[in-house]
């Protein structure tokens, strides 16, 4: 997943420590994914908690840290050229994925993932920035949103639920029924947990400034820094060197 610091000089490791965490968490995640898809493990990726609560964590955990990433970016002044640059490396690379997906899954392609929805909530974030502690409220809110939409469009305002839960609109999360895709990360709720992240890395730099920017003690805590510089490269790389190396293995035992 992509981070926000301006550069490597200026990187706070406890944050890219963490990150890293997110990643391996992800990379288990989607190996037993792949496992499942090529037969040689059978779970339930889509309805049982082991995996779906699993999904939900992990999911959360990366956005917490693009919040605080974009927490440090302001404090650090980062100006909007240096982002736009990152910005639209996420953006060409969600669209990467949505073209692989329709290769390996042209029923259920992913067309607005977690890196569709991370660029939106880069720029909706990026301009919410002075909300300050208001950023609390605003992502409490989020969260509670497409429940309420949820309600209201199986009730009231029923007329509306197709519209909402068409592919031009299901990217708000305001919907009554989850979209068929392979990956499914809408501005709703999910911005709440961003704000939340924004909010939490404002208060950290200016109550507790040294946690973030403390340096990492062990070696492995280092490595994991060292990985989380790279989210993005990481994100990328992950699944199509996995599947192709699950591929060669089917390969070599029907030889």
């Amino acid at each position: 997943m992509p981070s926000d610091e301006s550069s490597p000089l200026s990187r706070y490791a406890a944050l890219d420590a963490l990150r890293a965490l997110a990643l391996v968490w992800m990379t288990l995640y989607h190996f037993g994914f792949d496992l499942n898809h090529f037969g040689y493990w059978h779970q339930d990726f889509y309805r049982d908690p082991l995996w779906t609560v699993q999904r939900t964590l992990i999911l959360s955990l990366f956005l917490l840290c693009a919040g605080l990433g974009q927490a440090i970016a302001e404090a650090r002044k980062v100006s909007w050229r240096r982002l736009g640059r990152r910005w639209a490396q996420i953006a060409a690379c969600a669209l990467l994925v949505t073209a692989g997906s329709l290769v390996m899954f042209p029923r259920s392609f992913i067309y607005f993932g977690v890196l569709h929805g991370m660029a939106l909530m880069w720029l909706l974030a990026r301009v919410t920035l002075g909300l300050g502690n208001w950023l609390w409220l605003a992502g409490g809110l989020a969260l509670l949103l497409p429940s309420a939409a949820s309600w209201l469009l199986s009730g009231p305002l029923a007329f509306a639920a197709d519209a909402f839960d068409s592919r031009w609109l299901n990217w708000l999360g305001l919907v009554t029924r989850k979209p068929v895709t392979e990956d499914y990360v809408p501005l709703f709720p999910w911005m709440g947990v961003f704000w939340w992240g924004v909010a939490s890395g404002q208060w950290l730099l200016l109550h507790r400034p040294t946690w973030l920017a403390r340096p990492l003690a062990s070696g492995g805590a280092r490595a994991l820094a060292s990985l989380g510089r790279h989210s993005l490269l990481y994100y990328m790389l992950h699944q199509p060197v996995m599947i192709a190396a699950l591929m060669l293995a089917g390969w070599v035992a029907r030889a």
